[in-house]
C-alpha cells in the first residue's frame, strides 16, 4: 500500500470470508492485503493463475490490462475466457469469471496497450505484475517502480519453462523464528526428544529487511570472466529466458506452434548470439534441445509459476515471511524449481 493510505478495517463479512487466512497470517496482514491495488499486465493462462491466487487472498482491487484478443491457444490454459469469446478482448472476456472468485474484490478492465500508458498511470498501484511484455516494456516499468518504490513483479511461461522476478526495493517483513530458550542452572536436563518438541513450538516474531535490485540489473549482467564451475550453479532457465525474451523482442510474438520448424531454428541461432551478448564462454552450456520445449503455454507450468508468483505478492503485501530475492525459475523438462539472486 502507499504510505499515505491508512490500513483499512476488516468488516464482519470479510472476517468471516477470510477467517482461515486471518488465523494463518494474522489480522494486520489481512488488512494490508485488503488495501492493496494490483495491476496485472497480460491476462494469458499464466496471468490468469496469478489473478486467481491474489483475488482469492482478498486484495482491494485488481486491474486487468491487456489489448490482445482471445485466441484458440488461450482455451488450453486461460480458464477465465469462454469459448464464445474467441476474437474478443482478452481482459474484458476475463472479468466476469475473475469477479466470481471473490465478490469483495474490485476487478477492473483496461483494454489499452501498455505502451500507451503514461508514467502517472502506474503510480495508481501498490503492486505491478508485468507479463507478456517485451524487454523494453519491462525495463520501463521496472525502472519506474524501483524509483517510486512500487512493488514490481514480472514473469512468463514459454512451454516447459517459466520464471518470475521480484523487485521490492527495500522491503521490511516479519518472520517467525525459533525462540532461543535460556536454561536455568537449577533446571534438570530434559530428554533430547522433549527439548526438540519444545523448541519447535516456541517462536518469536522478528522484523527484518532485504534489498532488491531492478530487473535491468538482473538481466544485463555480463558473465565474462566467470569460471565454468560458477556458471553451472546458475539455473539454465535464466539463460533460456534471455533467449526467449530476445525472440519476443525481434519477432513481436512468442514461438508459435504454426511456425514450429522455423521458430525452432531461430531459437537455436539466438542461443549463440545471446551467449555472446551476455558473455557466456560456451553456448553449449544451454542445451540445444531446449528449443523443442518452448512452445505453447502449458497449464501445469502456468499453475506452478503462477502459484509461486501469487504467493510472493501475498507475502510482500502482507509483510509476512521472507520473500524470494529475486528470481524463481521452473524447468518442466527436469521438474526443477529454483530460487536464485542474480544482479550486476
Amino acid at each position: 500500500m502507499h504510505e499515505k493510505d491508512s490500513i483499512p478495517t476488516i468488516t464482519e463479512d470479510e472476517a468471516a470470508l477470510y477467517d482461515r487466512q486471518i488465523r494463518l497470517w494474522g489480522l494486520d496482514a489481512q488488512r494490508r492485503l485488503r488495501g492493496a491495488r494490483v495491476l496485472l499486465i497480460g491476462v494469458s493462462g499464466f496471468g490468469a493463475e496469478v489473478a486467481k491466487n491474489i483475488i482469492l487472498a482478498g486484495i482491494k482491487s485488481i486491474t486487468l490490462l491487456d489489448d490482445s484478443e482471445v485466441t484458440e491457444e488461450d482455451f488450453c490454459s486461460q480458464f477465465f475466457v469462454e469459448r464464445s469469446a474467441l476474437g474478443k478482448n482478452r481482459a474484458e472476456s476475463s472479468v466476469a469469471r475473475a469477479q466470481q472468485l471473490n465478490p469483495m474484490v474490485e476487478v477492473n478492465v483496461d483494454k489499452e496497450n501498455v505502451d500507451a500508458k503514461s508514467d502517472n498511470f502506474f503510480l495508481n498501484f501498490d503492486v505491478i505484475c508485468a507479463t507478456c511484455c517485451n524487454r523494453q516494456q519491462l525495463y520501463r516499468i521496472s525502472d519506474l517502480c524501483h524509483q517510486k518504490k512500487i512493488k514490481f513483479y514480472s514473469g512468463d511461461v514459454f512451454g516447459f519453462y517459466g520464471y518470475m522476478f521480484a523487485d521490492l526495493n527495500d522491503h521490511e517483513y516479519a518472520e517467525d523464528v525459533p525462540k532461543q530458550a535460556v536454561k536455568k542452572e537449577e533446571e534438570p536436563e530434559e530428554p533430547a526428544t522433549k527439548k526438540a518438541k519444545t523448541a519447535e513450538a516456541e517462536t518469536v516474531t522478528v522484523k527484518k529487511e532485504v534489498s532488491f535490485c531492478c530487473l535491468r540489473d538482473a538481466l544485463d549482467k555480463k558473465w565474462v570472466g566467470c569460471e565454468e564451475k560458477d556458471l553451472k550453479k546458475v539455473p539454465v532457465t535464466y539463460f533460456i529466458m534471455q533467449i526467449l525474451l530476445e525472440f519476443r523482442e525481434n519477432f513481436k510474438r512468442n514461438p508459435g506452434n504454426s511456425t514450429y520448424v522455423a521458430d525452432k531454428e531461430e531459437l537455436v541461432k539466438l542461443r549463440n548470439s545471446v551467449a555472446a551478448i551476455i558473455g557466456l564462454p560456451n553456448a553449449n552450456m544451454i542445451p540445444e534441445d531446449f528449443a523443442s520445449y518452448c512452445f505453447a503455454e502449458l497449464s501445469p507450468v502456468s499453475a506452478v509459476v503462477g502459484g509461486v508468483l501469487g504467493q510472493e505478492i501475498i507475502k510482500a503485501v502482507s509483510q509476512k515471511d521472507c520473500p524470494h530475492n529475486n528470481f524463481f525459475f521452473f524447468n518442466g523438462v527436469d521438474g526443477s524449481g529454483l530460487v536464485d539472486c542474480i544482479t550486476k
